[in-house]
């Protein structure tokens, strides 16, 4: 697949503020980045650089290997951002609104009415299609957000919080459509707080503090980087607390936390590792019923980074 976005040395200053701070990546088609930070670490700046919304202070977006801001204005139309709370028409229907964006596009009638169905049922919006824009609850508005940016079919989509609003159903429709889009070729960039639904469709991971690119690479790659240790869990007959305390009095066993019955800590990657503290406990005379390493995901390679806060 060729290079379809760039991000090079991008800078975005306002004043003293360093909001992007010299970040740097590219994305091929078929790969999905899920761009995880805490509140103003800088992620919707990027996105609206990268959309060609705004002008860095250095550096540049290349969207298919041509400057964003160049001359060539048409490659911004194979951008597609979708903001995480975008204007809207509210006095006029879903459709009408709709038709209006394909316009704006240059699309025929006949290719315009075709992607518009298209959409409309892949967005679960069919029924409300002559409902006017005002009227629909805040889940509706974001699958309309989404039907605005697909509709061009851009090569590029750019997507702020599109989980937002969404019941659990929803979000899982939503997983599947962001799969298809990755899967048929578009490169993309996903930004949302509930980290399990990012993970499942992304290919690549990005976390931004303070504007900076701290962590940046393949899903599967921030999975095992744990600098030699593994998260586990163990279940102890009488409950929790007691088993909590007794490992977070052990040596080099860290980060215990208690949660759905079970206790979760930090000690030694490698079955060597495990079955000697398994053995320990027990000797210790802690009543083990269940033990088992965990496969860490991107909650806990986000939280070992040292940032606790996600937006």
């Amino acid at each position: 697949m060729s290079t379809l976005l760039t991000a090079d040395q991008v800078r975005v200053e306002y004043g003293p503020l360093v909001a992007v701070n010299d970040v740097s990546f590219s994305l091929e088609g078929g790969q999905l980045l899920g761009l995880v930070g805490p509140n103003g670490a800088g992620k919707t700046t990027l996105m609206r650089v990268l959309a060609g919304l705004m002008s860095p202070t250095r550096g540049e977006a290349r969207v298919m290997n041509k400057p964003v801001l160049g001359k060539d204005v048409d490659v911004r139309r194979e951008v597609g951002f979708a903001p995480d709370s975008p204007p809207a028409y509210e006095d006029i229907s879903l459709v009408t609104f709709l038709r209006f964006v394909a316009l704006s596009y240059q699309l025929d009638r006949q290719e315009a009415e075709e992607r518009i169905d298209f959409w409309l049922e892949h967005l679960w919006l069919e029924d409300k299609r002559d409902v006017r824009i005002g009227q629909l609850s805040r889940g509706m508005r974001q699958r309309v957000t989404l039907a605005r940016t697909f509709l061009p079919n851009p090569h590029v989509l750019l997507l702020d919080e599109p989980l937002t609003g969404l019941d659990p159903a929803g979000r899982v429709q939503l997983r599947g459509v962001l799969a298809s889009l990755r899967n048929q070729g578009c490169a993309m960039i996903v930004s949302s707080h509930i980290l399990t639904d990012l993970e499942a469709v992304s290919t690549h991971i990005a976390i931004l503090e303070h504007g900076r690119l701290i962590r940046f690479g393949p899903t599967h790659a921030l999975h095992g980087d744990t600098e030699g240790r593994r998260r586990y869990a163990i279940r102890c007959v009488g409950g929790v607390e007691g088993c909590a305390d007794r490992l977070a009095a052990w040596p080099e066993i860290t980060d215990v936390r208690g949660t759905d019955g079970a206790v979760t800590f930090e000690y030694h990657d490698g079955d060597e590792a495990a079955a000697a503290l398994l053995a320990e406990l027990v000797r210790e005379g802690l009543r083990v019923s269940s033990f088992h390493p965990l496969r860490e995901g991107l909650e806990e390679a986000y939280l070992r980074s040292g940032l606790r806060q996600v937006d």
